[in-house]
């Protein structure tokens, strides 16, 4: 009769679990109880302002989802202000479409365990930087950033400013990006900060091209997460913004910790 008393009081307990929907900056405990205290918010809070790691969401081995949970995208934004333009704009289903479409074949899947989980925790590192932890779609200081291209010229009256998580800039950049996925982005560059999805695959379509992202770093003779930060901003490097290269690394390092996996070598440039 004990025992049968005890399966039942944590039958109710576990099954509670599957009824977070606790409101904006509340808690979910590992109970499923919404709460703003150290209990709620502590150990196994799977939602929320979380102090502890997120409980981790049951996904499809292999998959995208399997390393980058909702939970893990949500306590990203969980410090960020409603205010935030981003905290509507950014979702983790556009997050999740955009990384799982053809085009982008290889992000977060190539090689092992390990070195997917560095490339995805670099990756949120540089996003987090450049949206101030997903806060912001635009640039805030907008300029024209019109460049005398004969392959991409710029439309009349557009801007190429930053839009986006890793804040696509340039005509060059609009015109190759919206080539790739047959996107009118060289006419319409406001098109990025419309559709949560399209955000993310500019950012994707950049991270594949030009970031090198199928590196190893956990080799201490090639590049790491330093490499990331030449490719989207060089100018940071060797003195030219120590502050932002600091930020960088502090996000890849807490998500590489979220993750649990290392950051490998060669973190700062």
């Amino acid at each position: 009769m004990m025992a049968t008393l005890i399966f039942l009081v944590e039958t109710q307990l576990f099954g509670s679990a599957q009824n977070c929907g606790c409101a904006e900056g509340v808690c979910c405990s590992k109970w499923g109880y919404c709460g703003t205290t150290q209990a709620y918010c502590g150990d196994g809070c799977q939602q929320g302002p979380c102090t502890s790691n997120p409980t981790p969401s049951p996904s499809p081995s292999g998959s995208i989802e399997s390393i980058i949970t909702q939970d893990f995208f949500n306590q990203i934004k969980s410090g960020i202000s409603a205010s935030c333009v981003g905290n509507n704009f950014y979702t983790y289903d556009g997050f999740i479409s955009a990384a799982e479409a053809s085009d982008f074949a290889g992000f977060g899947t190539t090689g092992s365990l390990e070195v997917r989980k560095q490339e995805l925790a670099a990756f949120f590192a540089n996003v987090a930087h450049e949206t101030g932890d997903l806060c912001f779609v635009e640039e805030t200081l907008k300029a024209t950033y019109c460049s005398s291209s004969t392959q991409y010229p710029c439309a009349s009256g557009k801007q190429y400013y930053g839009r986006g998580p890793l804040q696509l800039t340039g005509n060059d950049n609009y015109g190759a990006a919206g080539k790739y996925m047959g996107l009118p982005l060289l006419n319409n560059p406001d098109f990025v900060a419309q559709k949560p999805d399209v955000a993310f695959k500019t950012s994707l379509w950049f991270w594949m091209i030009n970031t090198d992202c199928h590196i190893d770093m956990t080799s201490t003779g090639g590049k790491g997460f330093n490499g990331t930060i030449r490719a989207i901003n060089g100018g940071e490097c060797g003195g030219g913004n120590p502050s932002a290269v600091k930020s960088r690394v502090s996000s890849y390092q807490k998500f590489c910790g979220w993750l649990g996996v290392s950051t490998g070598p060669n973190l700062s440039c």
